[in-house]
């Protein structure tokens, strides 16, 4: 669990300590969270979703939240040869291998289309996000492309009968471009966030990549085997990069999904999902979680915990330092306080707004994986809603 700063995006709205008091208070409560906007601890905003608005695109998504923001997602594909690295078995080596796997596929009756590597890379998923007002190399869509690209193709793989890796097996990313050991495909994910950022985009540009995935769609193979791929002309027989559930079949491969990243406060006591900047703005703590779907269990898997600083963790410029809570408990700067104001108190003033200090409890981190990962939890309200969402 890796912390990371946050950016302007999540900085501290325009509001006076009286307000971030009214605001902390009333997200505190102790008979569960008030919130400015009237939504339960798990409600998330309204939001319009769509699929297939970019033409000429494998796979496109555009959701849209009530708060006005909206982002478009864009999958492009295309086929590329495999070059062989260090470790890799050389030529020869696949030769053999490929009699081997025939002569084995000709046994069980599936011939050369079951001898195709599983083993795929995290390099032929490329994900860039372009954010109004920031550079493509500003911290925020960096960080942000990064976290959602981990998740994505770092989904652990699983392990077969005979101990080897199976990717495709777990329903992970990297096993699905395969073609064979000598092609694969390579995805471009281009993500664009219409809007200024209104609140940390992350959920909202982690459930649009997800719905974009789903809708992604493939040529049919009509090659076989090691052969130089060939493809179906007709676009109706193109298959989906993640199948999509067939009526009266049994749960399968069908199930797993790409993973989605959603955004998690605590406010005292309390667990608020999809925040705003306002309810960021006094959060104690802000996780990005990370789940997808599991193969054998049917229910989600944590793929990934990230922490983001909060405003309240940050240091405004030009603070001095008997003013600061970061260095208000050094001696230092105790002597400071006292000096320029004997009045000062470290302690709290009802109605004024001042950042908690520390981190944050083992039982609540706790806490709000439990609420994601539990069987009719967040993670599968929101699984289960995106997959209502018709796909063309």
């Amino acid at each position: 669990m890796a912390p990371q700063q946050a950016s302007s995006a999540s900085q501290a709205p325009l509001l006076s300590p009286a307000e971030l008091s009214y605001l902390y208070t009333s997200l505190a409560h102790p008979g569960g969270p008030i919130r400015p906007d009237g939504r339960a601890p798990t409600q998330f905003r309204p939001l319009i979703a769509e699929t297939g608005i970019v033409p000429g695109a494998n796979g496109s998504a555009r959701i849209g939240f009530a708060d006005g923001s909206e982002a478009i997602v864009g999958v492009k594909a295309e086929v590329e040869k495999t070059v062989l690295t260090t470790g890799t078995l050389d030529l020869r080596q696949l030769q053999q291998q490929d009699q081997e796997d025939y002569a084995e596929g000709e046994e069980d009756g599936e011939g050369k289309e079951g001898s195709a590597s599983k083993a795929g890379q995290g390099s032929w998923v490329q994900m860039s996000i372009e954010i109004p007002g920031f550079r493509d190399d500003d911290a925020l869509p960096v960080f942000l492309s990064e976290m959602m690209r981990e998740s994505l193709v770092g989904s652990s793989a699983k392990k077969s009968s005979d101990g080897e890796d199976d990717d495709i097996m777990e329903g992970g990313l990297k096993g699905r471009l395969v073609i064979n050991k000598r092609w694969h495909w390579r995805l471009y994910i281009d993500i664009l966030l219409l809007s200024p950022p209104l609140s940390y985009p992350l959920p909202l540009l982690s459930l649009t990549t997800h719905l974009a995935l789903l809708s992604t769609k493939l040529p049919k193979l009509k090659s076989h085997g090691e052969e130089d791929p060939f493809f179906e002309d007709d676009w109706d027989l193109a298959e989906y990069l993640y199948p999509r559930a067939r009526p009266g079949t049994k749960a399968s491969l069908q199930q797993v999904r790409p993973p989605i990243t959603l955004l998690v406060i605590s406010v005292g006591d309390n667990v608020i999902f999809d925040p705003t900047r306002e309810e960021i703005a006094v959060a104690e703590a802000v996780l990005a979680i990370s789940v997808a779907r599991e193969y054998e269990t049917e229910g989600l898997k944590l793929l990934s915990i990230r922490t983001i600083d909060p405003p309240s963790r940050l240091t405004q410029p030009g603070v001095p330092d008997s003013e600061n809570v970061a260095t208000l408990g050094s001696t230092a700067a105790a002597e400071e306080a006292q000096i320029l104001n004997p009045s000062t108190s470290q302690e709290d003033v009802a109605g004024v707004w001042k950042p908690r200090r520390g981190g944050i409890k083992r039982s609540a981190v706790s806490r709000m994986v439990k609420m994601v990962l539990e069987k009719g939890g967040v993670g599968d309200e929101v699984m289960e809603g995106l997959e209502g969402v018709e796909v063309y």
